[in-house]
């Protein structure tokens, strides 16, 4: 922010029956098979303890959320959460999705549902935003990517949805040049990575860290070739598996992952 988740018995032939035997091994294979992994998982890594939520756009929808019908910024999840209840929807996953000012407008590119918000900010200044590159998570059909912004405007790409924060945490493997190791502000922080393509990491900190130690994250254990920071000390989750709701106002730019209602 800018402020400022009895056996199979084999057929019959007559009065001969498969031996049991030969259809053990199915017969444990259906059983033994594993549940399919949350995609909201609590984890550590370097002695420092996130929450990581990962999805797969070829069969998760995700979407990016500013404001309702009449144009009023949802500003907090349970305001998103229910406008979708009455649409038929579920909100799955929430997560506070980029920088905003006073208005909790964004001060960057915004597009939902293939309408700009905000055109692209290029503008040199100070705060995280403005540490050069920043970058932009976008959303189109089954492609999901991290770009640093400069590349993206470049590549002209037309995504449904997409939303420009900065700093870029992870660039083509590497961790952005003026995130320094030896940093020592230590704050809550969250922010976004894609990989291969179609699947997104969302990780958000349980704890204050450093930059450098938020963009290993990306980097090393999600394996995220290209990450970007969304915000700091404010970021909040909304991940209901986990009994996460951080209630935290006035929310700007919401990321969510929509499910139709059972």
């Amino acid at each position: 922010m800018l402020r400022p988740r009895h056996a199979v018995v084999g057929p019959c032939y007559g009065r001969a029956m498969i031996p049991p035997l030969r259809v053990l091994p199915l017969a444990l294979a259906l059983v033994s098979a594993p549940a399919a992994a949350a995609p909201c998982q609590d984890m550590d890594e370097a002695g420092a303890s996130y929450t990581v939520c990962t999805f797969d756009t070829r069969a998760d929808a995700i979407r990016l959320f500013l404001a309702d019908e009449r144009n009023e910024v949802y500003g907090s999840f349970s305001a998103l959460a229910a406008d979708l209840a009455r649409k038929g929807e579920t909100l799955a996953f929430a997560m506070n999705a980029g920088m905003y000012g006073e208005d909790q407008r964004p001060i960057g590119l915004f597009i939902e549902d293939g309408k700009m918000e905000k055109r692209a900010n290029t503008a040199s200044g100070a705060g995280n935003f403005h540490m050069k590159p920043n970058g932009i998570f976008w959303v189109q059909g089954a492609r999901a990517g991290v770009a640093e912004t400069q590349r993206f405007l470049k590549e002209r790409l037309r995504p449904a949805y997409a939303t420009q924060s900065g700093p870029m945490l992870v660039l083509s493997g590497r961790i952005n040049p003026r995130i320094h190791e030896t940093g020592t502000s230590q704050k809550i922080r969250n922010g976004v990575g894609v990989r291969d393509g179609h699947v997104v990491a969302f990780a958000i900190s349980n704890q204050p860290v450093t930059f450098h130690a938020f963009a290993n994250l990306f980097r090393e254990r999600l394996k995220c070739p290209d990450a970007l920071f969304l915000d700091g000390s404010i970021s909040a989750l909304y991940a209901p598996p986990l009994g996460r709701h951080d209630r935290f106002r006035p929310m700007g730019p919401i990321v969510g992952v929509v499910e139709k209602a059972r």
